[in-house]
């Protein structure tokens, strides 16, 4: 049996005030991840591959344009601050892209900059070995960058962690100027990224599909930033050629349909997030960030 639903809260920076967070297919990502059944076929059939890139493939089809009136009443898509279609597909809609000048990115070089829009927790110094402290679980550092030697990098230094929403913009950023070192992917399951499957898997982030790439930026050191699949996420995409050098702001790439989310680690010594973050983070919430404004400064 379903334990009692309890509404997802989080900091809205902007209104200045807790919100409640609305789920898109809420009953069935409790029904997955708070019943036995639905564990069972979490692990053993709805977070393997296959499933994603099909489900991802029938919100590539013209018939799945018909979702997205009602979508965008139930969410309260604030359409007016998107590029007008029309849309070909659903997953056209969700990578959707704001219009010219709706949101900018902090030009200041000690600020370090959203790269991407979403609810983010925020910590100043994580160990290499003990890993992130998310929702009372720790994940390891060097399980998500599966490499022991490159996680001693950023051993003890600042970590972002930014979900999005299948309701979000799922368009991620470079946070500054600078050039790519290494990319890479590491294979693993899809399952949802939602606080309701992290309270049933503890390590989704760091045994769910992800890419890495370590980028050497002008003003905040080497970070490393990763984008992790999940449920139904039919395929990230990386927009951005890894031979060429990128600037604060330009696009990176986009996740098509579901529920995903970013983590960018820092060298210790270089930069640290916002304090309000940080609060927030030890107060167990997460706080809902534009793209390109401010979550950390160099130190």
């Amino acid at each position: 049996m379903m334990a009692e639903s309890q509404a997802i809260q989080f900091w809205n920076r902007k209104k200045g005030r807790i919100d409640a967070e609305a789920v898109y297919g809420d009953f069935f990502l409790r029904a997955l991840y708070e019943t036995l059944p639905g564990q069972f076929l979490a692990d053993h059939l709805l977070s393997k591959p296959l499933f994603s890139k099909v489900y991802g493939r029938m919100q590539g089809s013209a018939l799945s344009r018909l979702k997205i009136s009602s979508f965008i009443e139930k969410f309260d898509i604030p359409m007016e601050e998107f590029e007008e279609g029309p849309f070909s597909s659903f997953n056209q809609f969700f990578i959707r892209q704001f219009k010219p000048g709706v949101r900018n990115f902090v030009m200041d070089s000690a600020t370090f900059p959203a790269p991407a829009e979403a609810r983010y927790f925020a910590y100043k110094a994580v160990s290499a070995k003990q890993g992130l402290p998310v929702k009372g679980r720790f994940l390891s550092i060097e399980g998500l960058l599966d490499n022991e030697m490159l996680a001693q990098e950023f051993d003890q230094g600042p970590v972002l962690l930014a979900r999005l929403c299948p309701v979000d913009y799922h368009r991620f950023h470079f946070p500054d100027d600078g050039t790519v070192i290494r990319q890479y992917s590491v294979g693993g399951a899809l399952h949802s990224v939602n606080p309701v499957a992290l309270k049933y898997h503890s390590d989704i982030l760091v045994t769910n599909e992800r890419q890495v790439s370590i980028l050497e930026t002008s003003s905040f050191g080497k970070i490393a930033y990763v984008e992790v699949g999940a449920l139904c996420v039919g395929k990230i995409i990386q927009t951005h050629s890894p031979d060429e050098g990128f600037k604060r702001g330009a696009e990176k790439g986009y996740f098509l349909f579901g529920g995903s989310t970013v983590v960018v680690l820092g060298q210790p010594g270089k930069w640290a997030p916002e304090e309000d973050l940080i609060q927030q983070t030890i107060a167990g919430r997460e706080t809902l960030v534009e793209l390109g404004t401010a979550v950390g400064h160099r130190i």
